[in-house]
């Protein structure tokens, strides 16, 4: 079953399936996404009853700004069939034909970015049973059919997760009734009403407070987030939306008879059905609840595709932020087919000319081509790659990221590339935007060179090979200085030159040292933007700075990774200072509070902190590299990546004056141990356990980056 517009099936008076929004976000030109379910226990003998609730999702709803809808098309449309294999091998197949009827239902108008208006006085009880009256219904208009191809996603589906019931319950006006969930979350508020026959109930919501205590949704810019219930009466009712979703952490009622009940509003959480394959602890309860913030900001924003945000008029699959987080997403969760899936919807949007758009699907007319943004085209692919050894990703999409570096050579004069348009963005200091472009062109000519390797074309491997050094020779004549320093000294231009090896190993102490002199002078502070975090931690450890790493990853004054938590945030934001007790709420325009983008770091914590990581050269963790970090006040500290070979942990504790430690390897891989003052230990599957004097000072250098 598929559809022009998100479904709901039913059989029988039941619903079928638990999937929300099917069948999810595609360029619906190029492909719709076919679901299928397994309806045996439902089936009844004699007469059955098959039929659809439709709503606009992402087909004709709004899906950007300034009320842009019907971006693929204006009429929904719907195509099933059933298949029945009976005892005695034949089959029955009923499929959509003008026998099939239609009419409107209870829900007025449903929208991902203003919500969902439901009159409950129009239900039809029975509508999907034998012996409705649907003789009032109109006939169905057939269309022709669809030119899309018609594909089985890999991807997970939308689905209930979770419920959080409210933690506390306000009145700061007059009927104005706002439930407080703790938790900034992606999904809708389930509603028990009580109420008059026609009373218009409405439900709002926010992910923070102003401090009147009423809801703060200037930063929603023109997404309404409004549910509207009109109440049957005659009893208790329960409202839940079927085709909307939003992000918040408040819940506004208003227009209710009398006052609420605590229980009355309960939140309903939905993302992609991943399971969890990573886990994170240590002695800082701060670091934790980083982690678990990070955890929430990607259940929150993988719903079908990777999206930047779950509140605003945005909600959308931008490359740059899903190619920044991948590796921390893969640490999280099994985002394998998430990912897969993404890719192929990265390849359906691609421009003819090779560049990648600034999202996928592509809302914006095809623009695109930027740095970090268009280099999701190859970064994802080999990420994916890396944490799962899975080559097939690397063969499906390498003519895509062959196209992209062909673009990207044919219009960088001279090899630097003056593709930036968003630079290191929401970054503190500016960093010139043809060095970032510069080093992303870089970066993907040089992992094209290893997808080449990988897949045994050794004449590619080569050519990749050889743009990757006259691009680097490029860009030392353009942004490095005769006495070997950057032209521009910004952390971000330092760690794009350190982690993506830009730079000739003899240059590269002054420009660390700059690094680290930069951030000791800011008070151990970043300045850095999307571009620049997350090779932030990574490029100290590497270059054996890991006590500059962690005193950044510890900061608790703004800018840091950790502000945000002592206000209260459960969720990673936008900005470094999207609130603040001195000026109070960031820009409004961009001004989210659930974001993953910061939360890259999160790959760190696994790698870094708790000294899990992989191995680039043994994808999958076939090979696993073990390498503990106590620092900074942190006592202990352990992780577990699930990988297909079992569970990798490594465990720490300092006592005493002594590191010990415990590290498990799954069957048919082993690992490499380093610990301070020692060489590196080969192990093999099984529990490992080392107990050794702490150093002075432990931090060493962290391999390269993958």
């Amino acid at each position: 079953m598929t559809a022009r517009g998100v479904f709901e099936l039913h059989l029988n008076g039941s619903r079928v399936g638990k999937d929300f929004f099917a069948p999810g976000w595609t360029d619906y030109g190029r492909r719709l996404q076919v679901s299928t379910y397994d309806v045996t226990s439902l089936l009844r003998e004699g007469e059955n009853v098959l039929g659809s609730v439709l709503g606009d999702g992402w087909y004709a709803g709004r899906i950007r700004g300034l009320g842009r809808r019907f971006w693929y098309g204006r009429r929904l449309s719907l195509l099933v069939q059933l298949e029945v294999e009976h005892p005695d091998g034949s089959r029955t197949v009923v499929a959509g034909d003008r026998k099939w009827k239609s009419a409107a239902g209870p829900i007025h108008e449903a929208d991902f970015y203003d919500g969902e208006t439901y009159d409950a006085r129009r239900e039809m009880p029975g509508w999907s049973e034998s012996g409705f009256d649907d003789s009032e219904w109109k006939p169905v208009v057939l269309f022709g059919a669809p030119t899309a191809l018609l594909v089985s996603s890999p991807c997970p589906p939308i689905r209930r997760q979770e419920e959080l019931p409210a933690k506390s319950l306000s009145e700061p006006l007059p009927g104005v009734h706002v439930f407080d969930l703790g938790q900034n979350m992606t999904g809708f508020a389930r509603v028990a009403l009580r109420q008059r026959r026609g009373r218009r109930i409405v439900v709002r919501f926010a992910e923070m407070l102003q401090a009147d205590g009423t809801l703060y949704t200037a930063n929603l810019r023109t997404a309404k987030c409004t549910d509207t219930y009109i109440c049957r009466g005659g009893g208790e009712e329960c409202f839940e939306p079927h085709f909307t979703f939003h992000g918040f952490r408040y819940v506004e009622l208003s227009g209710l008879a009398g006052k609420p009940r605590l229980d009355d509003v309960v939140g309903v959480v939905l993302h992609a059905d991943m399971s969890e394959t990573g886990r994170f602890s240590c002695s800082d309860e701060r670091l934790n609840r980083l982690h678990r913030n990070i955890v929430w900001s990607q259940k929150g924003n993988f719903l079908g595709i990777p999206t930047d945000c779950p509140q605003r008029d945005e909600r959308l699959g931008w490359t740059g932020d899903a190619q920044i987080f991948a590796r921390t997403a893969c640490c999280n969760f099994d985002v394998a087919t998430f990912f897969a899936k993404w890719c192929v919807d990265l390849d359906d949007a691609q421009r003819a000319d090779g560049a990648f758009t600034n999202t996928a699907p592509d809302v914006y007319d095809g623009a695109g081509g930027e740095a970090g943004y268009g280099d999701a085209g190859v970064i994802v692919p080999w990420t994916i790659h890396l944490c799962y050894g899975d080559t097939r990703i690397l063969e499906r999409h390498y003519a895509a990221m062959a196209r992209w570096i062909g673009w990207r050579e044919a219009n960088s004069p001279g090899l630097i590339c003056p593709h930036a348009f968003w630079g290191d963005w929401l970054a503190i200091d500016e960093t010139p935007r043809d060095l970032i472009a510069t080093a992303y062109f870089v970066r993907s000519a040089d992992l094209m060179a290893k997808t080449a390797a990988v897949l045994g074309r050794k004449a590619d491997r080569l050519r990749y090979s050889r743009l990757g050094a006259r691009i680097r020779k490029a860009f030392n004549r353009a942004f490095v200085m005769p006495g070997g320093t950057l032209a521009c000294a910004s952390q971000t231009a330092c760690l794009l030159a350190l982690g993506f090896d830009l730079l000739p190993p003899v240059k590269r102490q002054p420009v660390l040292e700059r690094l680290v002199t930069d951030i000791a002078g800011r008070g151990f502070h970043l300045s850095t933007g999307f571009i620049g975090t997350p090779l932030l931690a990574p490029v100290l450890a590497r270059f054996g700075r890991v006590d500059v790493a962690l005193r950044l990853l510890t900061q608790t004054t703004c800018p840091s990774w950790l502000y945000p938590l002592l206000q209260g945030a459960t969720t990673t934001w936008e900005r470094w200072n999207s609130f603040t007790h001195e000026h109070g709420f960031g820009d409004a325009g961009m001004n989210s509070f659930n974001h993953y983008a910061y939360g890259a770091i999160g790959e760190w914590l696994y790698a870094g902190v708790a000294g899990i990581d992989l191995d680039p050269e043994e994808p999958g963790y076939r090979h696993v590299l073990f390498r503990p970090c106590p620092g900074e006040g942190i006592a202990w500290a352990e992780g577990r990546i699930l990988s297909r070979f079992g569970w990798n942990s490594c465990a720490w504790r300092v006592e005493d004056g002594r590191l010990r430690v415990e590290v498990v390897v799954p069957p048919n891989a082993h690992g490499t141990v380093f610990l301070p003052g020692r060489n590196p230990k080969a192990v093999r599957s099984g529990t490992h356990r080392f107990d050794v004097r702490m150093p002075v000072r432990p931090a060493e250098a962290h391999g390269d980056f993958p």
